[in-house]
């Protein structure tokens, strides 16, 4: 539809009949005149074309909206998953301050056995190196926690360096929760990834319809109503009225071959759409399924590896008063804090591999996402409408 109002000054031609007399008389060549119209112009859907589009274009919208959904998700659950491994390596590197700590105690004890001419230097020398291999291994620890800083940083759109002061204390890594649910296409529904795969497909099924209706005729109708006057003073009488109407036909009748092509590549694009679709909701289903076993696994190895560091902390201390007794070897003790070590180290990987493992189990349930006005999947099938 077109609205207009419009003023137009016009100047009569000096070389026709009317030119020359109005020269020769010495009157004015110019004059002015005013026009107000407007002009609709409409197609009439008789075969279903218009709205199988208005449907693809819907469906693309869908789309695009849980694909944006989908990249939150990924971006929420990459920053968990980097605050996670943060929080891990921050204990890495606490087990390993207690070693040094329990380390520099043994190596003063046999320090003072070795003075006392009890021990032999080479257990000195045992120990000692014990120490100095427990503090080589904090280097990697903390070259991986500045590492995990400037992710977590450049995650949330900060410059690197920005989040150090707040992040940079050592905090237990939470508890992960288990989350309730199965692969199950109520829960599946709640993944952007798998909506947005379902609304291209739509999308591509309605397009078939669009190239459908190309073998029918197209029908329009357009109407024109204004007022024009050489003056405002008679602008709006009923001599200034113009008014027009028609009808259009459009119809691609000798283009036949071309309209086959396009409806086969719209039927293979909607072919491709639902292998995408079906291989998003099978990927969907084996990240959920990996993701809860995962989680199941995870929780069951940390509380083993609860119990047998507890084991092995109990063992160290009764190696280390039967060394200080005289009644065992130096190699019981550095044989039980090697263990103690790896078992601590190995118990604070999981817990954070637990969390992890609830993080990715809630993003491959969605990770809380609500789909916004997306319709139904009303049809997968080939629509010849």
């Amino acid at each position: 539809m077109l609205s207009a109002i419009s003023r137009a000054t016009l100047a009569s031609s000096r070389d026709n009949t009317i030119g020359r007399l109005t020269r020769a008389v010495g009157t004015p060549r110019g004059y002015t005149e005013y026009a107000i119209g407007t002009q609709a112009s409409w197609e009439l859907d008789l075969f279903g074309g218009l709205r199988r589009g208005r449907e693809a274009a819907r469906d693309d919208l869908a789309a695009s909206e849980a694909s944006a959904g989908a990249v939150a998700v990924a971006v929420a659950a990459e920053t968990a998953d980097a605050y996670l491994t943060l929080r891990a390596f921050q204990a890495r590197l606490g087990v390993a301050r207690d070693q040094e700590a329990n380390e520099k105690l043994l190596v003063s004890l046999v320090r003072q056995r070795f003075d006392q001419g009890i021990a032999a230097e080479r257990e000195l020398n045992r120990t000692t190196a014990e120490l100095v291999g427990v503090r080589a291994a904090m280097a990697p620890l903390r070259a991986a926690i500045e590492a995990q800083l400037n992710r977590l940083d450049v995650l949330v759109g900060d410059a690197p360096g920005s989040n150090r002061a707040s992040l940079v204390e050592a905090r237990p890594v939470p508890v992960a929760p288990v989350p309730a649910g199965s692969a199950a296409p109520d829960l599946l529904r709640r993944r952007p990834d798998v909506i947005a795969a379902e609304r291209r497909l739509a999308a591509s099924n309605a397009r078939i319809g669009v190239a459908v209706a190309d073998y029918y005729p197209h029908v329009s109708l357009s109407g024109l109503f204004g007022v024009a006057s050489l003056g405002t003073s008679t602008l709006f009488t009923g001599g200034a009225v113009q008014a027009s109407g028609g009808a259009g036909l459009r119809w691609r009748l000798f283009d036949f071959g071309r309209v086959d092509a396009e409806v086969a590549g719209a039927r293979g694009r909607h072919a491709e759409a639902l292998a995408a679709w079906r291989g998003s909701v099978l990927a969907a289903a084996e990240d959920v399924e990996t993701a809860l076993a995962r989680l199941g696994e995870a929780h069951a190895e940390r509380a083993n590896l609860e119990r047998q560091v507890a084991a092995l902390d109990r063992a160290r201390t009764q190696a280390r008063d039967a060394y200080a007794g005289g009644v065992t070897g130096l190699i019981d003790v550095t044989d039980a804090n090697r263990e103690l070590l790896a078992a601590s180290d190995r118990l604070a990987t999981v817990r954070a591999e637990e969390a992890r493992s609830a993080v990715a189990a809630y993003r491959a349930l969605g990770g809380g996402w609500q789909a916004a006005n997306v319709p139904a999947l009303a049809s997968v099938a080939v629509d010849h409408r």
